[in-house]
């Protein structure tokens, strides 16, 4: 069985080529709340790099994600907070060494 998280982190790679993809099911920390369904699934956060981010806004970068991710949104996908970067950016972020 196919769970929400491996058709994300599949659509994100075949689009994207990211050199880093993080998926995390955060919909537990969402119970009660707006979208939130019994079984999860709702809530996802992502964290991508992608030299294809490249020259692109940080709203670009949003957006792109989210065409890539409408069949997703449109059957129960409720939330998904993005970590969009390019691999220099990226690099600001990991500790020298």
């Amino acid at each position: 069985m196919s769970t929400r998280a491996n058709r994300i982190s599949a659509a994100l790679t075949e689009a994207f080529a990211p050199t880093l993809l993080e998926v995390r099911d955060d919909s537990h920390l969402h119970a009660g709340h707006a979208g939130a369904r019994e079984g999860g699934e709702t809530h996802y956060g992502v964290t991508m790099v992608a030299a294809l981010f490249d020259g692109k806004s940080r709203v670009d970068r949003s957006r792109a994600v989210h065409a890539v991710l409408a069949g997703e949104l449109e059957s129960g996908l409720h939330a998904l907070a993005l970590t969009l970067r390019t691999p220099v950016e990226q690099a600001r972020y990991m500790p020298p060494g």
